[in-house]
């Protein structure tokens, strides 16, 4: 066996273990997101099946061109390209397929759920906060969203006015009081 051959089948079973632990995170529920969400995600997953595929292969065929294959770094690269292309592709085909829209007239205020908007306050610092608890494709803190997923999302997850939520962050114990709930 030579150094490329076990060389690309390291990096095929790297591909395959990565592959394989994304699907498990994908698969391991229900992903509720809104319409909008869902049909950005399919407009993804059609740009990366057309004109990504696409350029993907052109580049495999540039770098081919180039000569002996087994010392073609270009090749190599593309070739791992390819690899990550699909594993991003099979790993949106999975998400999308556990998609579930969620409508806002759906959603019970009475707790915190998917896609509330909680407003709270920390009880360490007194600061108070509003966030809206999303997926973890819909996730920008920036904008306020936050994953169900995260450790803050699920430790409010089910609270209800009122209550103290208790979430382990690695700075400690963190306790936030749900003031607000609302969409």
């Amino acid at each position: 066996m030579t150094f490329a051959t076990l060389l690309f089948s390291a990096e095929a079973l790297y591909f395959f273990n990565f592959l394989t632990r994304k699907l498990k995170i994908a698969m391991s529920g229900i992903n509720y997101v809104t319409k909008e969400t869902l049909d950005q995600m399919r407009d993804e997953l059609t740009q990366l099946k057309t004109t990504g595929r696409a350029e993907i292969a052109r580049q495999i065929s540039e770098a081919r061109e180039k000569g002996d294959l087994r010392e073609n770094a270009e090749y190599d690269a593309a070739k791992e390209a390819q690899g990550h292309h699909e594993a991003k592709i099979a790993q949106l085909e999975a998400v999308i397929a556990s998609a579930r829209i969620l409508e806002t007239k759906d959603i019970d205020i009475s707790k915190v759920s998917v896609l509330s908007k909680v407003k709270v306050t920390n009880m360490a610092t007194k600061k108070t906060v509003q966030y809206q608890l999303v997926s973890e494709k819909e996730a920008d803190l920036k904008a306020g969203k936050i994953s169900v997923t995260s450790p803050i999302g699920r430790g409010l997850l089910g609270k209800t006015v009122g209550e103290v939520a208790e979430v382990t962050a690695p700075s400690g114990i963190l306790k936030f009081r749900v003031e607000n709930i609302s969409i």
